[in-house]
């Protein structure tokens, strides 16, 4: 019986041998008759053991050929594996298309950005001096595009375009002043400002909560600025109708999109002007930033920064849409009150610093210098000179400078550094042109009660007229009679065309008053309106109450008649077709005016009497509390005389003597 199993257990284990030594045969003979791919070739020819295995494939061709059926076997065999290669290098092909895609998008150009800075350096007919800088970052790319998220910034600052997607900002607009712009003085400026803080932003009509969206943004505002503008609520904050129209792609016109708020008080210092500094791309390490020395522009008659943020075209067709930041900064020194006691001027006077480079990441980088009123040289004169004149119409006037290269290194000279000096050959400067535009504003009555707001409008143009719209923003505190409203031009009734008032609301909301008036030429308008002032919470005066309360500025706009287009002189020669219409280039430009904030005196009560108060109860307390306290609670002993000193001697003697003390 065992030696059945075993013969039994022998043929199953040869059977298992042979079947299986049959089957690796087979798959020999199936791999010998597929087509070398690449890789096998590859292999054939750097291994001796694939040139072994090739020849042994060639020796199994031949034996092959010789017998019909496993010929025909074979050829069936190859005609599947030539279509299976196919089959395979349709997929590869594929797959390579599929990469050569990929790598085409992730190779994709990113979008382009672009950054330019200027100075502009203009000398005032009061002999102050008024620099400008700019710096302009572009980025031809579109935050809001679906499906698509911005997380590469070159140039452009990453904290500011974070904000414009998370809050769905269009348009944004900030600036810090410390002191106020003379307009009468020192003409108008390039860029107006008020005194303190103003932000004003454009919400994406994607924005369903506009008040919580205001609210966490000024938020976000504060903590980049370093500023206070956390203060911001709805005690400050308006909604303008007509006013602070979108400067970007696209005319927005529903203003429930739009919020403006005016903090008067705010301190601007060198907390504000680091970050606004960081948020270049050189930051102050190189270009026209190195000039920013923060002793320098505090030290000076007037200071204003500002970031302006907003949507633009790429092209003039306007396809596609790129976002535009400018950074602003102006400056106005008075060189009397800086102990020079000289008209004359340079960088390093002004900046205690000179320039050496341009920011390398500048396309563009010059230097203005106002030489207007100095076309032959007779004022004054410009070291080292600049042979690039260029001509601009600015603010309707037509205006030439000076332009210094920056990127060209012939201006820097042989000590590769650039300190522009300006040398009066007089000491009287050139006439002022009077600004055709200006405001002021005051306080008038008496009492701590009622008063009156006056705000006058000057048209100084000799023979036209054009509208102006006002915004006067006025608090909660400071109860508006509008009925008491008057408008009036030359003595006369001016009737506005528009008037939009929104009333106050105690602790929720300001005054919103908006007019557009006709200015008549050559006129002062004056716009009158009365006021009751309110009884504050003591827990709402400031610290310092006997220091009045600030009102913000009021702010004008309108179209202003152009300079240029002003001329009446018909003594000239000019050809008879080109004066019958006097229309010429920049007939009318767009100004911005803002008017002196307001400080006004609140009923206030005596912050000094709780002092006094607690001073005279705690004596009261003191003296009559505490005397009857210890009459209540002391104990009284009565204390025996102590002897003298004879009567003393004589207890010593007694005492000695066994005899009782006297």
């Amino acid at each position: 019986m065992t030696s059945r199993r075993c013969i039994l257990l022998s043929v199953v284990l040869l059977w298992c041998i042979t079947h299986a030594s049959s089957e690796k045969q087979l798959k020999i003979t199936e791999d010998k008759n597929k087509p070398p791919t690449d890789v096998d070739r590859s292999l054939s020819e750097k291994s001796p053991e694939g040139q072994l295995h090739a020849q042994k494939s060639e020796e199994t061709r031949d034996t092959s050929k010789a017998e019909p059926d496993q010929a025909e076997k074979a050829k069936s065999e190859k005609q599947f594996a030539s279509k299976e290669a196919d089959v395979n290098r349709d997929d590869i092909s594929d797959q390579q298309g599929k990469g050569v895609n990929d790598e085409a998008e992730f190779k994709r150009p990113l979008a382009k950005d672009q950054f330019q800075e200027e100075l502009v350096i203009k000398p005032l007919p009061s002999g102050d001096i008024y620099s400008s800088f700019q710096f302009r970052t572009r980025w031809d790319i579109d935050f809001f595009q679906p499906g698509k998220k911005v997380s590469h910034y070159r140039l452009f600052p990453k904290s500011l375009g974070q904000l414009i997607s998370k809050f769905s900002v269009r348009e944004l607009h900030i600036s810090f002043t410390q002191g106020y712009w003379r307009t009468m003085q020192w003409g108008q400026p390039f860029l107006p400002a008020p005194p303190g803080a103003e932000l004003w932003v454009w919400f994406q009509d994607t924005v369903t909560d506009v008040d919580g969206a205001w609210k966490e943004l000024t938020n976000v505002i504060s903590g980049i600025f370093c500023a206070s503008l956390n203060f911001i609520d709805t005690t400050n904050t308006v909604q303008p109708t007509a006013s602070f129209r979108s400067l970007g792609v696209g005319n927005v016109t529903d203003q429930k999109f739009l919020r403006y708020a005016l903090l008067p008080r705010e301190i601007v210092c060198t907390e504000n002007l680091t970050p606004w500094k960081k948020l270049l791309p050189c930051g102050s390490k190189a270009g026209l930033a190195v000039l920013l020395k923060s002793e320098k522009l505090f030290h000076s008659s007037f200071f204003s920064q500002a970031v302006h943020i907003r949507p633009i075209c790429q092209d003039w067709q306007c396809r596609t849409m790129a976002w535009e930041l400018r950074q602003t900064l102006n400056v106005v020194f008075d060189l009397y009150t800086t102990g020079q006691n000289k008209k004359e001027w340079s960088l390093f006077k002004m900046f205690s610093r000179t320039l050496t480079e341009a920011c390398p990441l500048a396309s563009s980088s010059k230097v203005y210098i106002d030489v207007t009123d100095n076309p032959q040289g007779e004022l004054f004169e410009l070291h080292p000179s600049s042979a690039t004149l260029n001509q601009a119409v600015v603010l309707g006037d037509r205006r030439t400078y000076a332009v210094y290269d920056l990127k060209m290194m012939d201006t820097f000279g042989s000590l590769r550094t650039l300190n522009i000096v300006l040398r009066w050959k007089t000491s009287s400067g050139a006439d002022m042109l009077r600004p055709l535009l200006h405001g002021e504003r005051y306080v008038a009555g008496y009492g701590l009660q009622t008063g009156e707001i006056h705000t006058l409008i000057s048209n100084n143009h000799p023979y036209r007229a054009f509208p102006v719209l006002l915004l006067d923003v006025v608090p909660w505190y400071l109860r508006m009679y509008i009925h008491t409203l008057i408008v009036t031009s030359k003595a006369l009734p001016n009737k506005p065309s528009y008037i939009h008032y929104q009333p106050s609301k105690d602790r929720v909301r300001p005054h919103l008053l908006e007019m557009l008036i006709q200015l008549p030429p050559n006129s002062v308008t004056e716009v009158t309106v009365q006021f009751e002032r309110a009884l504050l919470k003591w827990t709402e005066y400031t610290p310092d109450p006997n220091h009045g309360l600030y009102v913000g500025s009021s702010v004008i706009s309108g179209l202003v008649p152009s300079v240029v287009a002003m001329d009446t002189n018909s003594s000239q020669e000019y050809p008879l077709f080109s004066t019958f219409f006097p229309c010429k280039e920049e007939s009318s430009y767009f100004v911005r005016v803002y008017t002196e904030p307001l400080l006004v005196n609140l009923p206030t009560p005596d912050f000094s009497m709780p002092y006094n108060v607690i001073c005279l109860t705690c004596t009261v307390v003191a003296v009559g509390y505490g005397s009857l306290y210890n009459l209540l609670t002391r104990t009284f002993q009565v204390e025996e005389p102590s002897p003298g000193l004879v009567k003393r001697l004589a207890n010593v003697i007694r005492y000695f003597r066994g005899v009782p003390p006297l």
